[in-house]
């Protein structure tokens, strides 16, 4: 049956990764006013339908909760549209140098799109919109854990895309999740570029397929709250964040760091607000409830509420307990990423000592990906901002939403690049323009017959002496 199954998922991988490039040629034909009719198309209508995709999510996965996605989902339609409407893709973008230089976008092609669980719906959107504004057709692979979500919002964003005049294949996603299926899809002739939102193991198969590949890595910012803060604020910010969806952004805080001097007003202003301080003991069982053996992650407590993981690790807390906060020292879970509202807390002696073990954190997990700090110094936000090993460094902002671009200026993205130093291809907030090609056209600018001829022929001189002594 598995074999079957398998078989069955390898040869829709192909037949959709053909007709997707041949929808991809129609696509590119349409010009920016045929494509941004099909985007405007399948936000609006994806946004009618973001609490049916939300209540689908929730129910299928059991990850965070219904208001939160629908957020999302609008997100990941509107905002996402909003941003991209005036963005110019294909043609000439721009003639430089006094006309000899020009750039024109071109697309890459065919995307293989890689959705996770944490975002099964919203993430559909979100890269559908980015692909087809780049004219570029998208097959979706979708998480086994969210098979019925995903497929439910790409054949929304599919039929709203033809209806608006795209091709049929242009958006379409695969049947059954199949890891067969999957490494078929990014390994066929057609596909182009992969992007790859998941897991480590599903985004190191995404750049050991052959393919160029936009892949993200681990989420795991800390959060300096500093003594210049308004600490109140901070903290409102950082609840919002942690518990926005159950904690499944991964921008958002992993953990809290702060100054010995800071401590006593970072506490009992954060348990007014529902944070729950747990014991070193308590720390430590909570922390072998997160984590597995091997040092991964437990997909069990992914998305789920604090009073939830509380329950499944035998800790009784007051009801009213929004985020649970561990001893960063009690446990080597509380300094890596936490897909719940679950933080990590570190006390250290001055500045000097919080930033390094910002760096330490980051080093240890989640390198090229997020930074927060709360201050109104800006010489200390400058200091750390120069050293911190991150894509995106947020100030004064929620890090969940700052970091895919809802409370900041950046670009609103679910997929974010964490650049070289997180084995990452790009350090953006994924875009349209990270799927298209740049093709250079360039005059001749008369600079070479210019020269002096002293010059011209010690530049020859130079070519065949070096000739010769490569034995040419």
């Amino acid at each position: 049956m598995e074999l079957e199954q398998d078989l069955f998922a390898r040869q829709e991988a192909r037949t959709l990764a053909r007709q997707a490039e041949a929808a991809q040629k129609q696509l590119e034909a349409m010009g920016s006013e045929g494509l941004d009719k099909i985007c405007r198309a399948v936000a609006a209508e994806f946004e009618k339908k973001a609490l049916e995709l939300a209540e689908l999510a929730v129910r299928e996965t059991g990850f965070g909760n219904v208001e939160d996605k629908i957020t999302k989902n609008i997100f990941a339609s509107r905002e996402v549209w909003q941003a991209v409407r005036d963005m110019k893709t294909l043609g000439v973008l721009n003639r430089e140098n006094g006309d000899k230089l020009w750039k024109i976008g071109v697309p890459v092609g065919v995307v293989a799109a890689i959705v996770p669980s944490t975002n099964p719906t919203s993430t559909v959107c979100y890269k559908a919109i980015i692909a087809l504004k780049a004219g570029c057709s998208i097959v979706f692979s979708p998480h086994p854990k969210a098979i019925s979500c995903t497929r439910r919002a790409a054949e929304i964003v599919a039929l709203a895309a033809e209806q608006a005049g795209a091709p049929k294949g242009a958006v379409s996603c695969l049947s059954v999740p199949s890891l067969a299926g999957c490494q078929e899809l990014m390994q066929a002739a057609e596909t182009r570029l992969i992007l790859a939102t998941g897991g480590p193991g599903m985004v190191k198969a995404a750049y050991s397929s052959g393919k160029p590949a936009i892949g993200v890595g681990a989420g795991n910012g800390p959060a300096y709250i500093h003594k210049s803060a308004d600490v109140a604020g901070a903290l409102k910010k950082i609840l919002r964040s942690k518990t926005f969806d159950n904690g499944t952004v991964c921008a958002s805080e992993q953990s809290i760091v702060v100054e010995q001097a800071l401590v006593s007003k970072v506490k009992a202003t954060a348990i007014s607000m529902g944070f729950y301080f747990l014991t070193e003991e308590d720390s430590r069982t909570l922390g072998g409830i997160l984590f597995r053996e091997n040092g991964a992650m437990n997909p069990k407590t992914v998305g789920k509420t604090a009073l939830e993981l509380a329950k499944m690790a035998g800790i009784s807390v007051p009801g009213s307990t929004k985020i649970l906060v561990g001893s960063g020292k009690s446990h080597p879970g509380y300094g890596k990423e936490k897909l719940c509202p679950v933080l990590g807390f570190f006390v250290e002696e001055n500045e000097a000592a919080v930033l390094q073990r910002c760096l330490e954190i980051l080093h240890h997990e989640g390198r090229g990906h997020t930074f927060s700090i709360h201050a109104e110094d800006t010489a200390v936000v400058e200091r750390f901002a120069l050293c911190m090993p991150v894509s995106r460094f947020l100030v004064n902002t929620p890090a969940a939403l700052g970091g895919i671009g809802q409370s900041t200026d950046l670009f609103p993205a679910l997929t974010l690049g964490c650049g070289a130093i997180g084995g990452s291809a790009t350090s953006n907030n994924v875009s349209p323009m990270d799927l298209i090609n740049i093709r250079m056209v360039a005059w001749d600018t008369g600079k070479e017959e210019n020269q002096p001829v002293d010059t011209l022929v010690e530049i020859i001189t130079a070519k065949i002496l070096e000739k010769l002594n490569k034995g040419y």
